[in-house]
């Protein structure tokens, strides 16, 4: 790891990532693992190089929303596996955008999944494992004082121009974003603070399918026990240009894990 991390006092391990204190006050290293879990940490696997590509494709996607004046926590990647991020105060609230009938929402209401929304739907989680990240209303936001009426007000605003963002990103390289999970944390400047995208944006968090043939890239493949996690990923950064294109792309071949999973059943 960078920056002597042997040296430097671990702050959070979640899921997915590694907090450590930062170089300066006020900053803090994520460091991305491979680890992969699903249905609240009930499934749990390794998946080689996927911190990798997760850090790669989030730096990519965080760079390109500060271009268009979405504050986020994010100031640059160290290296392979790390960035160094402002430190947030993170809310706790997942704020979940969705354009397709997918995933809980397709379970919870009886949908089709895959049929488009005639709107985009914004959904809000209260982050809490133990419960289940239940699913909670404006209204329980502001009654338990997870949010100020002004930092929701925020938060919804720049959820709507992250999607349209992605959403025309995504489908000019041929990627349907479906759905996508977001976080904020608040950056505290003296006695004021002020709503900032953080966490990250890669195909953990989001589900990115093939606008021809609906074949998913994201970790619904792990979910679902498809296989070709990391093939799906490499497809992600190879069509946003951040894996070279050297000749031999790690293009997501579905027919070989088809093939390997029916023979892994005999």
């Amino acid at each position: 790891m960078g920056y002597a991390m042997s040296r430097r006092r671990q702050i959070y391990e979640g899921k997915a990532k590694i907090l450590y204190e930062g170089p300066e006050p006020g900053t803090i290293i994520q460091y991305f693992k491979d680890d992969a879990t699903a249905f609240n940490g009930e499934k749990r696997s390794t998946i080689s190089g996927k911190g990798v590509l997760n850090n790669r494709i989030s730096e990519h996607l965080f760079l390109l929303l500060g271009r268009i004046g979405i504050p986020t926590h994010f100031i640059k990647r160290l290296n392979m596996r790390e960035q160094l991020v402002r430190e947030v105060e993170i809310l706790p609230i997942e704020v979940v955008i969705r354009n397709v009938v997918a995933g809980s929402l397709a379970k919870r209401l009886g949908l089709e999944e895959g049929t488009a929304l005639n709107r985009t739907i914004i959904e809000f989680y209260y982050k809490n494992d133990k419960l289940g990240d239940p699913m909670i209303t404006a209204e329980h936001i502001a009654a338990f004082g997870w949010a100020t009426e002004d930092e929701l007000h925020d938060i919804e605003e720049l959820s709507v121009r992250i999607n349209d963002f992605l959403q025309g990103l995504f489908a000019g390289i041929n990627i349907r974003l479906v759905d996508f999970k977001l976080e904020f944390g608040r950056l505290w400047d003296g006695e004021f603070s002020r709503v900032v995208l953080a966490d990250e944006i890669s195909p953990d968090g989001c589900r990115l399918w093939d606008s021809d043939t609906n074949e998913k890239l994201d970790k619904d493949r792990f979910r679902r026990d498809l296989g070709g996690e990391v093939e799906a990923y490499q497809e992600v950064a190879r069509r946003l240009r951040i894996l070279p294109e050297d000749g031999t792309p790690q293009v997501l071949n579905l027919e070989t894990h088809r093939k390997a999973k029916a023979k892994s059943k005999e």
